[in-house]
């Protein structure tokens, strides 16, 4: 019997979230599994990803294959890299908070204050009286064509 590791889709029509499972490879896609050993949100900010490494750790070891998405993911959290024995990845980055982006807004503004840029629109806006005054001169035009 062929084991995979796979992904089992959840969830409703333009949210879906994943399970991680390991399965017989002739069972379908949302079918039944053997064990579930990790889950994968892709479309939260960033992605969640869980993953159980000791059970990954044990189904790699007795020869079930991951699929291509599955293998993704095992890459990311390290568990793929760990059963190979080669050197662990980098951490995961963490999303920015907003005092990190205010920061780093606050930062790149200082240095381009120097630079001719005011911050300020670049486009004047139009003034009433100007407004008046076409209007005024638009209006003596028709008079004078009719």
């Amino acid at each position: 019997m062929a084991v995979k590791i796979k992904l089992k889709r959840l969830g409703k029509i333009r949210q879906p979230h994943y399970r991680i499972v390991v399965a017989d490879s002739r069972t379908r896609r949302d079918g039944r599994a053997i064990e579930e050993i990790g889950l994968y949100h892709p479309t939260y900010n960033p992605s969640r990803i869980e993953v159980d490494s000791e059970r990954a750790q044990y189904w790699l070891s007795v020869g079930a294959q991951p699929t291509e998405p599955v293998m993704a993911i095992l890459k990311l959290t390290g568990d793929w890299q760990k059963h190979k024995g080669l050197p662990a990845p980098a951490p995961l980055l963490q999303p920015a908070t907003k005092e990190d982006k205010r920061a780093s807004f606050d930062a790149f503004a200082k240095s381009i204050e120097g630079d001719d840029a005011k911050g300020e629109a670049i486009t004047p806006k139009a003034k009433k009286a100007d407004k008046k005054a076409d209007e005024a001169e638009a209006s003596s035009t028709e008079s004078t064509e009719a």
